[in-house]
Order: C-alpha cells, then structure tokens, then sequence
C-alpha cells in the first residue's frame, strides 16, 4: 500500500500508538497492490508472462496461496528483483502468523538452561 506524505495528516494511526498489533501482510498484498495494480497488470497478463496457471496468481493476489520458490523464481525474473525478495515476504508472513497462533504456547516454554557449564579456555 503506497502512502502519498499528503494523505498522512488524514490518517488515523491509534492502533498503532496504542500498541494494536498490525495484521501480517500477505505476499499477495505486495504483488497486487505494490506492483500489478500501479503496472496495470492483470493476474491473467502476469500468469501467462511466467508460464504458470491463472488460478496459481490469482490465489496468490486473493490471499489464498502461498509464494512458492518456483513462483518466487519466476517473479523476480520477470519484475526484475530477487527470488529471496519474493520469499522474505512469504517466511515474513509464515512466521508472525505462527507466532500468533502459537503465542500461548511459547509463553509456557522455558529455555534450556545448561547443568554445570563452565567457560571454555581460550588458549
């Protein structure tokens, strides 16, 4: 989502000043609002320009699908970036939507604490 300096005094930041979390972006947020909508490219343009089936992209922009490295390889090769660029945001997403879920969870795990280790020499 691109921000105009502008439209910022029109904005309503209190989630954010009150410590609201922000919901996990999804990679397909970024492919259709970052580059397809402002590129004017279709899901349908794009799926036929990487040789891969409409509904993969199209699941991918509706939220539903996850960039996969074979997708990732293919989008950067066509929008002129990286793979890792493409899955940084997929295992960006992974993660805070397992650490959401997941939250509880690690809160009732301790750390491992090892038994009588002693500090290793340097010689």
């Amino acid at each position: 989502m691109t921000i105009r300096i502008e439209e910022l005094e029109h904005m309503d930041f209190s989630d954010v000043a009150e410590g609201g979390k922000l919901h996990p972006i999804h990679p397909g947020e970024i492919l259709r609002e970052e580059f397809l909508v402002p590129l004017k490219i279709t899901p349908h343009a794009l799926s036929l320009a990487l040789q891969i089936p409409a509904t993969r992209i199209n699941d991918i922009v509706l939220e539903r699908r996850a960039i996969t490295t074979d997708t990732a390889l293919r989008l950067a090769r066509y929008f002129g970036n990286t793979a890792e660029f493409w899955m940084g945001l997929q295992v960006d997403y992974d993660m805070a939507i397992a650490r959401n879920s997941l939250q509880d969870t690690l809160d009732r795990i301790q750390r491992f604490v090892p038994a009588n280790v002693s500090p290793r020499r340097s010689d």
